[in-house]
């Protein structure tokens, strides 16, 4: 029959048994136990204490460490991540800059450690390594290209749909507004815009998706009635190639943030609804620092356009060398009295421009965005209308 393995605590048990039946001595205890005199008395004085809780395993770590954060920010710490319970410890880590001294302020790891101690930190889904994609769409500077998107409708309290739109600038993430609509149609996108451009000044360039009212694949270079307005204003309308969210990732990482904030749970009605969209407008672009704006906010990051807003559009001058033409209400162009090239119908009522090339190809222009071409040979020899072709066969 093999000897019993005892455990270092049963031993100890052992010990504080013979000890109290008062037959030994410490010396003989400490020669059968094969243990010292001093360890003998703090097992004997761990047990008056504390009874065999006394006996197990003491952490051999301090119980106070010099270089301990201090309870007064460890408080401040979860107290910001109560409040901003979707920020992360680099975020959480820059505010205390406006509390503390820069000397006492702990690290990210240590801000990172303290929250989830605290059970504060949710673990997230590992995410599938995928190829980057660069953006094609990146400003060197403010105002040189915004971005505008709704984002995906939500149901309310109320059961009925909110879709936020949202604009943007490129560069700086600066947000001018979350707007919520009950419908996306170009008035309710046109007056917000206005609103923005009035206080804001316009951009550039404008970069939005392929969903209407900003763009649609089937229309002359992708471009609606929403985005001639922009080109009147002087304003050039580009595209995210569809299928490809990607191409405006900035764009769609701030969904990501007003989702979480606004849309989980969702308010009651429009009207609250859009005070949650104030107040996370409000902090986006004020309270939360950005990490590819060297922790900076939006608004320290941002300047205003220097190009106002015309409240009247300007009359256009076609070279001289162009054929003015209106487009008739069915969206094409009369041609030599008996023919017809459609265009679109977003242009009905405006005038183009339309230049001669050679070998019967014509340009057509809308100011000076340039449209498609049109045949005439081919118009005239199959004695049919025709449509504008973007490319030349």
């Amino acid at each position: 029959m093999p000897w019993k393995a005892t455990t270092t605590m049963e031993q100890k048990i052992e010990f504080i048994c013979e000890w109290r039946t008062g037959k030994y001595t410490i010396t003989e205890l400490c020669r059968s136990f094969d243990i010292s005199r001093p360890t003998a008395y703090k097992l004997i004085h761990r047990f008056e204490n504390q009874g065999c809780e006394g006996l197990r395993e003491q952490s051999r770590a301090p119980s106070k460490h010099p270089n301990a954060t201090g309870e007064n920010i460890v408080k401040s710490i979860i107290k910001l991540k109560t409040k901003h319970k979707f920020w992360g410890a680099k975020k959480i880590r820059v505010l205390l800059f406006k509390e503390y001294p820069k000397e006492i302020v702990p690290s990210v790891v240590t801000v990172h450690n303290i929250l989830k101690k605290n059970g504060l930190v949710c673990p997230q889904k590992r995410l599938r390594r995928v190829k980057p994609v660069f953006p094609i769409f990146d400003p060197k500077s403010c105002n040189e290209v915004w971005s505008a998107h709704y984002k995906g409708k939500f149901l309310m309290g109320n059961k009925i749909y909110c879709h936020p739109l949202t604009i943007a600038d490129s560069k700086s993430r600066f947000l001018f507004t979350a707007k919520g609509h009950y419908k996306e149609n170009l008035k309710s996108v046109k007056a917000e815009f206005t609103k923005v451009f009035r206080k804001y000044g316009i951009p550039k360039q404008i970069h939005t998706d392929n969903g209407s009212p900003f763009g649609s694949v089937r229309a002359i270079q992708r471009y609606t009635q929403l985005s001639y307005w922009f080109i009147e204003l002087g304003i050039t309308p580009v595209f995210s190639d569809p299928a490809h969210p990607e191409q405006n990732g900035r764009h769609e990482r701030m969904h990501r943030d007003l989702k979480a904030a606004c849309a989980k749970p969702s308010a009651y009605d429009l009207k609250a609804q859009q005070r949650r969209l104030n107040r996370f407008v409000k902090e986006y672009n004020h309270v939360r620092p950005h990490e590819a704006l060297d922790m900076k906010t939006p608004a320290e990051a941002h300047n205003f356009s220097t190009r106002p807003f015309p409240e009247t559009i300007q009359h256009f001058d076609y070279n001289h060398n162009y054929k003015v033409i209106k487009v008739t209400q069915n969206g094409a162009i009369r041609w030599r009295s008996y023919y017809w090239v459609y265009l679109t119908i977003a242009l009905k009522g405006k005038y183009v421009g339309v230049e001669e090339l050679g070998n019967g190809i014509w340009k057509v222009f809308y100011r000076n965005v340039f449209l498609g071409f049109f045949n005439e040979r081919e118009l005239i020899n199959k004695e049919s209308n025709i449509r504008l072709e973007t490319n030349l066969v």
